[in-house]
């Protein structure tokens, strides 16, 4: 259902976040996320003179390129607004240090170590954030294998994407009706997630857990098409 209908008001700023994925010609995945802040009138910069209206205060881009394990092999970060050029615009090699990385696990925590407060841009490092659910999304059908529950299917483990979010709890209607070989079903607990990636897969596998962003026990992935 929509939002409700609001008062009457006047919009003073909008932050849009955009993010696409890529398959290239030699079977890695580029993840490219933007953001831009844009105000309906001029702004008058820190440093003197005027952003007119229509110009962003902000345009940031941040693109990882991944293999089919998640592993980020290239990491790049541009700048094209900022409200500080000089300045807010020479960071962007300091992302290269999202190399060697894996998007499942630690990601995130790991990106705050690195490049957290003034080791980074506060917005691309917030930008760097949505790159797993991103590079999931992108993967679920393609890379993953969707499992729909039918009871043909002879995996011991359940689905990926049950159990990371309300609606496909495994006591909920959703699993009940979708997946009922699942229902009911008690995950067992998972050992402790580190940051640092180990030892790949011989072949790509469906998200089992992803860690929490403080290094605790990982969840169910919730960047799932369904």
């Amino acid at each position: 259902m929509p939002l409700s209908a609001p008062v009457n008001r006047a919009l003073r700023h909008r932050r849009a976040i955009t993010a696409e994925a890529y398959l290239r010609e030699d079977g890695l995945w580029d993840i490219e996320a933007r953001l831009t802040d844009t105000k309906p009138r001029d702004i008058p910069l820190a440093g003197g003179g005027v952003r007119p209206i229509g110009q962003p205060l902000h345009d940031l881009w941040l693109r990882v390129t991944i293999d089919l394990r998640m592993n980020v092999v290239d990491a790049e970060a541009c700048s094209d607004w900022v409200p500080y050029p000089g300045h807010c615009d020479t960071i962007g090699p300091a992302y290269r240090q999202l190399i060697g990385l894996n998007l499942m696990k630690g990601f995130r925590k790991a990106v705050r170590e690195r490049l957290g407060g003034v080791a980074g841009c506060t917005h691309l490092t917030e930008l760097a954030g949505i790159l797993p659910t991103t590079a999931i999304q992108a993967f679920a059908g393609d890379v993953f294998k969707i499992r729909d529950g039918a009871s043909d299917d002879s995996n011991p483990e359940p689905p990926y994407q049950l159990h990371g979010c309300h609606a496909l709890h495994f006591e909920g209607e959703v699993v009940r009706q979708f997946y009922p070989r699942w229902y009911g079903h008690q995950p067992k607990p998972r050992a402790r997630a580190d940051a640092p990636p180990a030892s790949p897969p011989q072949s790509p596998q469906a998200p089992q857990a992803i860690a929490d962003d403080d290094g605790g026990a990982p969840h169910r992935s919730t960047g799932t098409s369904g």
